[in-house]
């Protein structure tokens, strides 16, 4: 929770590599997406861009780091590039030991930190129990501040906490995932949701009570497969779907049919393919941007298009050239429309983006 707010964090790893030079070297970096959500909204994004040296060591080289406040862009402080700003930074060494100092952001008056290990070999709690070999390390922040973390194997950064706020890791994939098929109760559920939704634009009350009964039992029957985060937020999203339906609420039936479809989501990252779970979640916000364009809501919609621009770079690298750019097509209809502040027009190019979004084909995991 973020100040007491609902917060969700999706870091991913993109399929493109991004070349820095430093000190007359060409570096290929991974670049690491981070989007943060607060109350359900775009808050937060940054790419980062991480390369291992020789010995093992991990360096960070840059962010680009844009702050999202009513669904636009207010700030980009804290973007840096070795080379450019300053340095790279060690992001975490390759043999960590009690007593070592390395800085995991070194451009100061850009940005700061630094870190201390305080404990190694430590076991920890996580997703679905004990993880073994984290370090503790204590952080100082630019502004002179101290805060703890915890970095596990298999998760990096795993728990933050400071200023009153936590952050903490649901769960890792390929570490958290699971052989074997989807059980079938995970993939009703699902569907159960998207029927909630459709049924709760055509105002059918009795369709929706029925579905949500048996997907109340299915979540029961598959609740202890979730993480405990996870859980929680199902959970309270069902919670606020049945009080919806109970009083026929058409908007708060919307969004808590997305709201628990995100995180059976969260669930089912566990058994199928990264990239298919992506393609899923973007059909999510092309439906939330529908619920918020017939609200009336513009600051939702220009942040629904912003998820989706960010989203699609998760995706767009396992399409063929024809796919990639049809997607491509959608997503700029898509933001033409915001931006002209037509609101029907960007439902309509939402509802055609889902659809060529649901016809894509994911490779296996």
């Amino acid at each position: 929770r973020l100040h007491d707010r609902p917060w969700r964090a999706e870091t991913t790893l993109l399929p493109d590599t991004k070349l820095v030079r430093w000190r007359g070297q060409r570096i290929e970096a991974r670049q690491s997406q981070f989007v943060a959500y607060v109350e359900g909204r775009i808050f937060e994004v940054a790419v980062d861009l991480y390369a291992q040296a020789d010995d093992g060591s991990v360096w960070y080289f840059g962010e680009d780091v844009f702050d999202y406040r009513h669904g636009a862009v207010v700030s980009t402080e804290g973007t840096w590039l070795a080379g450019r700003e300053g340095p790279p930074a060690m992001i975490m060494p390759a043999s960590p030991r009690v007593g070592d100092v390395y800085r995991s952001e070194n451009t100061p008056g850009v940005v700061f930190e630094e870190v201390t290990v305080k404990s190694v070999g430590k076991t920890v709690d996580g997703p679905r129990g004990r993880v073994a070999d984290a370090i503790v390390g204590s952080e100082l922040h630019l502004d002179g501040t101290h805060e703890d973390k915890v970095f596990a194997p298999g998760y990096g950064e795993f728990r933050t906490a400071g200023s009153g706020d936590l952050e903490a890791l649901a769960l890792a994939v390929p570490t958290d995932a699971r052989p074997g098929p989807e059980p079938a109760d995970l993939q009703f559920l699902s569907t159960a949701a998207t029927g909630i939704l459709e049924s709760a634009r055509a105002r059918d009350w009795e369709a929706i009570t029925a579905t949500l009964a048996r997907a109340q039992a299915a979540w029961q029957a598959q609740k202890g497969a979730a993480p405990p985060l996870v859980a929680t937020r199902a959970n309270r999203a069902l919670r606020a779907l049945s009080r919806a339906t109970k009083t026929h609420n058409v908007a708060l039936t919307e969004h808590g049919a997305i709201d628990f479809a995100q995180s059976v989501l969260d669930v089912r990252v566990r058994y199928r393919p990264v990239t298919e779970i992506d393609r899923a979640r973007a059909v999510l916000h092309t439906q939330q941007l529908r619920v918020d364009a017939a609200a009336g809501d513009l600051a939702g919609v220009s942040g629904e298009v912003a998820v989706l621009e960010w989203m699609s770079e998760r995706i767009t690298g396992r399409l063929d050239a024809a796919g990639l750019a049809e997607l491509d097509t959608r997503v700029r209809d898509l933001r033409a429309a915001s931006d002209a502040k037509n609101l029907p027009a960007a439902a309509d190019h939402a509802a055609r983006l889902a659809a060529r979004l649901r016809g894509l084909v994911t490779p296996g995991r």
